[in-house]
């Protein structure tokens, strides 16, 4: 095994694709689920923590009969504020990427932009920044993923589905990621 990359063989990098692989298929679901579970200690406001929140959008879109891509969307749209609220959306878009279609990667990327319809207007910014999206293919998704199962679910008292139940539509999701080169 090479030191450097300069000298790795195509031999090398066979053995380092199929580790990748091998790791890849047995720790993605499993650190989804984990990074989920520490949503339980963001309470920025709101009256539900973020991992309650995420539970009833996950729950929202289940029992809504949505994709397993759809659940976890909805299930994983706020990951990214494990590390930056403000940049929360494209985080958890990127990390979804190679799991899920082009236009739930878009609906997350953008779902703040689409939440601002409820309070952009309470702070200086435009209530319909939704609206210049209107013409993508990933709009109803956005429009979906937002009204219906992230801007009702802030109430900690909703029986929602519990974490663990969702395992198996993560682990379908995060099992086979596409390349990205």
């Amino acid at each position: 095994m090479f030191t450097d990359m300069h000298d790795g063989t195509a031999a090398d990098w066979a053995h380092i694709a199929q580790a990748h692989r091998a790791h890849q298929q047995s720790i993605a679901a499993k650190q989804i689920m984990e990074s989920l579970q520490r949503l339980e200690a963001i309470e920025v406001g709101f009256a539900a923590n973020q991992l309650t929140h995420s539970l009833m959008a996950g729950t929202l879109a289940r029992r809504a009969g949505a994709s397993d891509q759809e659940v976890v969307a909805a299930l994983c749209h706020d990951l990214g504020k494990l590390f930056s609220i403000p940049n929360h959306g494209p985080i958890a878009a990127e990390m979804l990427k190679p799991y899920v279609s082009e236009d739930i990667y878009h609906a997350i990327y953008w779902h703040q932009s689409f939440q601002g319809r409820y309070y952009f207007e309470h702070l200086g910014l435009d209530p319909e920044a939704r609206e210049r999206f209107r013409d993508e293919s990933w709009y109803d998704f956005a429009v979906k993923l937002v009204d219906e199962w992230d801007a009702p679910a802030f109430d900690p008292d909703f029986d929602v589905d519990p974490l663990a139940s969702f395992e198996p539509e993560v682990t379908r999701v995060f099992r086979n990621p596409r390349a990205m080169v």
